[in-house]
């Protein structure tokens, strides 16, 4: 078996990760942070989604010394000038806090629309996947690959909600709804948010890479 680890201890990310692998290929061995209780957290200090994920998969990858696929994402909002983009999973102040981010947005919005001020409840997810190899690993600089990192990008459109539905997913999904659907993520169907979430975007673009290069 290859393989891989995820630079993420978010149970839900994991889960998600590998119903998506498993599409593309069954002989990678998925491993987690959880796997590796001596190593170090990454501070994540980009300034954007790809160079927070390209943080984590480099620190993780020279940790572990196996290729590492690492991801960072989150919710803009047009209405609060694209936040809390990659503040969002501590927009509260406690990172991992979903019900108290949930509260702080849906605060904001309603404090704007109490002054005149929220013309739409726009919204995007965005993710930035990046995969790393560790240094000296022959493979990623080989003739035929040439690259020992690779990075791709997925979005998905969609409007807030006045107030979470759904116990589905995690983070933000109860309060946002895809263009096109009427439910929340946090209503989905276990499994539905893979196939149209910008999660599940960049990973198609990066999963055959992932099979062709570990």
């Amino acid at each position: 078996m290859r393989q891989l680890v995820l630079a993420t201890r978010n149970k839900g990310k994991i889960a998600e990760f590998e119903r998506m692998l498993n599409a593309y290929s069954s002989d990678i061995q998925v491993l987690g942070l959880a796997d590796f209780p001596d190593l170090p957290d990454v501070d994540e200090t980009g300034s954007t989604f790809i160079e927070n994920s390209l943080l984590k998969a480099r620190e993780v990858s020279a940790f572990t010394q196996l290729p590492a696929l690492a991801d960072d994402s989150g919710l803009c909002i047009d209405a609060l000038n694209g936040d809390p983009g990659i503040f969002s999973a501590r927009w509260a102040g406690v990172h991992g806090d979903d019900a108290a981010n949930i509260a702080k947005v849906l605060a904001q919005l309603s404090e704007l629309e109490s002054a005149g001020k929220l013309t739409n409840r726009n919204a995007k997810f965005r993710c930035a996947v990046a995969l790393s190899f560790p240094s000296g690993d022959q493979r990623s600089a080989s003739e035929v690959l040439e690259v020992n990192e690779v990075i791709e990008e997925g979005e998905l459109l969609g409007s807030i909600t006045l107030a979470p539905r759904g116990t589905a997913g995690f983070g933000y999904d109860p309060i946002f709804q895809p263009n096109g659907y009427e439910l929340t993520l946090g209503e989905f169907e276990h499994g539905e948010k893979d196939r149209i979430s910008h999660r599940a975007q960049a990973l198609a673009k990066i999963a055959p890479k992932i099979t062709s290069l570990i």
